[in-house]
């Protein structure tokens, strides 16, 4: 069932959000990245006379409890964003003190059309992560429709993005168009892509990324690989990598992936060269090869050498994802190997190419470098992403597909 399909007009709609935006210390709105993605779905239910109940968590706050044990309900609650959303949506937000009972039903069953009520932090309740029933069915009273549009958390099982669903029938339940974008943007690079398909994967270790490069291997042409990752496959080949960042019980696993990927005609490719130094610090390094780091040294960036050759098989390319930085982009002297992968993959993606940013810091270098509006999609949902190009198949989505 599409959005589109549902009559929305008169109706209460449960929408499931993720507004877990970055806050400053005084709790102001620091990348409204997630609020704005969620837009189009909310003014299209606007316009469809529909009042909008909106459910969202922010941060961890269970795993954060104050000193006595308690929710730290200053920091984590989602009043914070109140005024922002009003402003964004162009009225008025109400809000409620609990994602559930009398004030909540109260003041859901007293919205008009293209009203808009934002409930409390789902997370301040230890049933949300335990996709309790009857939590969940306490939510499912404030709507008659409900619509999942926070792709985030599609992978997790919580009780508004899963258990939820059920509770709706197939007829009032559907994807709003954050997430069903999300889908459809990754489906075109693993089901039908251009080629040739090349993966950028960074980040700091092999055994986050083992189930996508095993499915990256029956799927791409070429794998560029980057970030601190990078350095247990050149000690897995032999060389030296002094104190660089490695996993040694993934040495013999980082082997087996090299092998599968020769015999599926995939070409992988590592750093030539590193920039490093001997201390963890944003000070200046210095170039070597990569599989002669000396003892003390350790890498924090790939080198020119690596940057070049990595360009040229980006811009060959039809399609690309990306997936992790290429380097402690967060240090200045250590952000070159990301931020000029960032401009190779715009660059692509202006003389034709697809370009699928999957989530994490990946996006955050993207957005640093200006960047943009400069590639086709970039994904909103950091695990939730990993683990559907993985191949997994995500809890809050095949909620919505089952009757």
């Amino acid at each position: 069932m599409q959005i589109e399909d549902i009559d929305l007009t008169g109706k209460r709609v449960l929408v499931r959000v993720d507004f877990n935006v970055p806050l400053s210390d005084d709790y102001k709105i620091l990348d409204d990245t997630r609020i704005a993605r969620a837009l189009p779905t909310l003014e299209y239910l606007k316009s469809n006379n529909a009042s909008i109940i909106l459910m969202s968590h922010l941060g961890r706050p269970q795993k954060k409890l104050k000193d006595d044990g308690s929710v730290n309900k200053v920091k984590f609650t989602l009043r914070h964003i109140v005024d922002h959303l009003s402003t964004v949506l162009n009225t008025e937000v109400f809000f409620t003190e609990s994602p559930f009972g009398e004030d909540a039903l109260k003041k859901s069953l007293e919205l008009k059309g293209g009203q808009v009520l934002l409930l409390e932090n789902t997370r301040f309740h230890l049933q949300e992560a335990k996709g309790d029933l009857e939590f969940a069915s306490r939510l499912a009273a404030l709507g008659d429709v409900y619509i999942n549009d926070a792709f985030g958390t599609a992978h997790r099982a919580h009780a508004s993005t899963t258990t939820i669903a059920q509770f709706f029938p197939i007829h009032r339940k559907a994807f709003g168009f954050l997430l069903r974008s999300e889908i459809e943007n990754a489906d075109r690079l693993m089901l039908s892509p251009k080629r040739p398909l090349t993966a950028i994967i960074g980040g700091a270790k092999v055994s986050d990324k083992i189930q996508l490069l095993n499915r990256l291997i029956e799927k791409v042409d070429n794998i560029l690989i980057g970030g601190g990752m990078a350095y247990t496959f050149i000690k897995a080949q032999g060389g030296s990598i002094g104190k660089s960042l490695c996993e040694d019980e993934f040495l013999e696993l980082s082997k087996e992936i090299l092998i599968k990927a020769k015999a599926n005609n995939v070409t992988i490719y590592l750093p030539a060269d590193s920039v490093v130094n001997s201390d963890f610090k944003d000070t200046e390094g210095k170039v070597v090869n990569s599989d002669s780091i000396a003892e003390n040294d350790m890498a924090l960036d790939i080198g020119p050498e690596a940057i070049d050759s990595f360009r040229k098989v980006i811009l060959k390319s039809a399609c690309i994802l990306w997936n992790g930085p290429l380097g402690v982009f967060e240090f200045k002297h250590y952000s070159k190997g990301t931020f000029s992968t960032a401009e190779s993959v715009a660059l692509a993606t202006k003389n034709g190419a697809y370009s699928l940013i999957g989530g994490g810091d990946s996006v955050s270098a993207i957005n640093q470098s200006n960047l943009t509006d400069a590639v086709s999609h970039i994904s909103t949902g950091g695990g939730a992403m990993l683990e559907y190009l993985e191949g997994k198949s995500l809890p809050g989505i095949q909620a919505i597909l089952e009757n």
